[in-house]
């Protein structure tokens, strides 16, 4: 029995909003024991704007993958980017204020980027594993 596109979807998207929340609290917990406010590494902002960019770019790729089933890998690469483009804009000037990005700046962007990341690939690999339909 093969899991129809729309349960790929749903459980993605509960899927990637149950790991970041777990994986915020944890991190959340780590900062405060190294006595770093989570605030100065953005750690908030940052699991909320991946959450956030993350269930866009599925719930587009789920709504363009019949019509544009063999550029689906591009529209992936393009949601890589706009989450980048995001970190450009919201993150990176805040962070480089001082002069430079520190380990805790960095990894309180790149724990929920590569989670993030992890989900949105293994959802497009089985959207694209599974038969189309017309429940778009």
């Amino acid at each position: 029995m093969s899991i129809s596109p729309r349960a790929i979807l749903i459980r993605a998207l509960v899927g990637l909003v149950v790991l970041l929340l777990a994986a915020y609290f944890i991190h959340h917990k780590v900062i405060i024991s190294m006595e770093i406010a989570p605030e100065t590494v953005l750690l908030g902002r940052a699991y909320l704007v991946n959450v956030i960019l993350a269930s866009l770019i599925l719930c587009i790729i789920y709504v363009l993958r019949n019509r544009f089933f063999s550029q689906i890998g591009f529209l992936f690469l393009a949601g890589s980017m706009l989450k980048f483009l995001f970190f450009f804009l919201l993150f990176n000037p805040v962070y480089k204020a001082d002069g430079l990005v520190s380990k805790a700046e960095f990894i309180g962007f790149f724990i929920p980027y590569g989670l993030s990341l992890l989900i949105e690939t293994l959802a497009v690999s089985k959207l694209l594993k599974s038969k189309p339909d017309t429940d778009s």
